[in-house]
């Protein structure tokens, strides 16, 4: 029998598996789809009523942006692990512990990143080698996205409090609020008073704060294992200590990425403000079906978590069949999909022909193989959720990381063409999600060994209970 839950909570440790993917995944999935809108708003209004060069601001910013905020996202990773833990072996004293623990620490994170990037917006995008006429743009772009940093990081720690339960409707229900509002701003400021860049910066960041209230007012009004006391919001050092080993090897991993990202978008900027419009279309299309395989990603993490923190060991195994064949379904759907559709979808973001012919391009390669990505991070929630965090990372950024950047000095400088540049993303993911799967297996049967002979929490308690 499953234990008693909120009304918005999953119990994972029992019952189906794939209902209760699909239950988790579903709104996740399109709260992804909704975050990702902030910046494809962005991206398509500037294409549309401002200009070629204003929509290459917007896009070049991507994944700049991603590198000082991953590390932090990472953590709450470590966050979500913790929870799923925590709530699978029924220990309510420590959830409390590290949901307020994890508000804290966003709300430091938001202002130290949003610092940063404000002060040093313009230099790094210098070392980018943004073009000319780019770089102002892109630069005011930056320093009022990074004024909603604090927004966006209370959201992100406190909605992987929420999934870590299972509940992925509210933070859906926040996202199509804000989203709206997103979008609604941004017509508002590029049409009616002209302000381009700046405008949808600005509609950007009034939305972050919109939905990190609605977050924050669910959590304090919740009745579940994640409710939040703000009086007692403060930094509990065991769990800051655990989030810390979990989610930094995590956020480590992800902004590395972003580095050999930053290289790869370097490397389009040296073609020119039209190649790097037609990369910024394709990049956000893509990002549509990345955030579709990514909900996969999160089920694996938060039910592998449950389960592993419960003892179901067994389980795990039989998750980790679901959300590989999910992922991989999903994967080849949408990118081929996108791929198929991709002269219309560009078009959505820009009428100029040679920036549409760009964006196909890069899809043809990147989207047509994106469920290799999905694979590979679906092993990496699995062994995430198995308390492993150090040992994927060290993988992934060996096996997708360092090649990237070892291809962008070898293979892309001996013949600089864009399909040079975009093969390196397929291949990378082969040798990794390989990699992966083989430490998947030998970390699934120690733990199974070591589980099996050790009793359940739930036994653990009863034996107390007796003595």
């Amino acid at each position: 029998m499953g234990r008693k839950t909120g009304n918005y909570e999953i119990d994972m440790c029992s019952g189906p598996i794939f209902k209760k993917v699909v239950l988790f995944a579903f709104p996740l999935m399109i709260s992804g789809i909704l975050q990702l809108l902030y910046n494809a708003a962005d991206i398509i209004v500037v294409g549309q009523f401002s200009s070629s060069d204003a929509m290459a601001a917007v896009g070049s910013t991507s994944s700049l942006i991603n590198l000082l905020t991953n590390v932090f996202i990472g953590l709450s990773i470590g966050v979500s692990v913790l929870i799923s833990k925590f709530y699978g072996a029924g220990q309510q004293k420590d959830i409390f512990e590290t949901v307020h623990t994890a508000i804290g620490l966003s709300l430091i994170c938001g202002v130290l990143v949003g610092i940063l990037g404000f002060i040093f917006a313009g230099t790094m995008l210098e070392w980018m080698d943004s073009p000319d006429n780019v770089l102002p743009k892109a630069t005011l772009y930056m320093k009022i996205y990074f004024l909603g940093m604090p927004a966006f990081m209370v959201y992100n720690f406190g909605s992987a409090a929420l999934r870590a339960v299972g509940d992925t409707r509210r933070p859906l229900y926040y996202l199509t609020i804000s989203g709206v509002v997103n979008i609604l701003l941004n017509l508002l400021f590029v049409i009616v008073f002209d302000m381009s860049v700046s405008g949808v910066a600005i509609a950007t960041i009034i939305s972050q704060y919109i939905s990190a209230s609605l977050v924050i007012r669910c959590l304090v009004k919740s009745g579940g294992a994640c409710r939040l006391s703000l009086k007692h919001v403060r930094i509990y050092r065991k769990k800051l200590g655990a989030i810390l080993r979990i989610g930094l090897p995590a956020g480590i991993q992800s902004s590395l990425f972003s580095i050999s990202n930053v290289l790869i978008q370097s490397s389009v900027n040296s073609f020119g403000s039209t190649v790097m419009a037609g990369n910024t279309a394709a990049a956000s299309l893509e990002g549509f079906v990345y955030t579709a395989m990514n909900s996969m990603y999160q089920a694996a993490l938060s039910f592998t978590g449950q389960n592993f923190g419960a003892g179901q060991i067994k389980r795990i195994k039989r998750i980790a069949v679901i959300c590989l064949l999910s992922v991989t379904v999903v994967g080849l759907v949408l990118g081929n999909i996108v791929y198929l559709l991709g002269e219309f979808l560009s078009g959505i973001y820009s009428p100029e022909q040679p920036v549409i012919d760009v964006s196909i391009s890069r899809l043809s390669i990147v989207c047509t193989t994106y469920f290799l990505c999905g694979i590979m991070d679906v092993l990496v929630g699995l062994l995430r959720g198995m308390g492993q965090s150090l040992l994927p990372t060290t993988v992934s950024l060996l096996g997708a990381c360092a090649f990237r950047v070892v291809w962008i000095y070898t293979v892309f400088a001996q013949n600089r063409t864009l399909t040079t540049l975009y093969i390196s993303y397929p291949v990378s993911w082969i040798i990794t999600l390989l990699i992966h799967f083989i430490c998947f297996i030998i970390i699934y049967n120690y733990n199974k060994r070591k589980l099996l002979k050790a009793p359940s929490p739930q036994e653990t308690s009863l034996l107390t209970e007796a003595g």
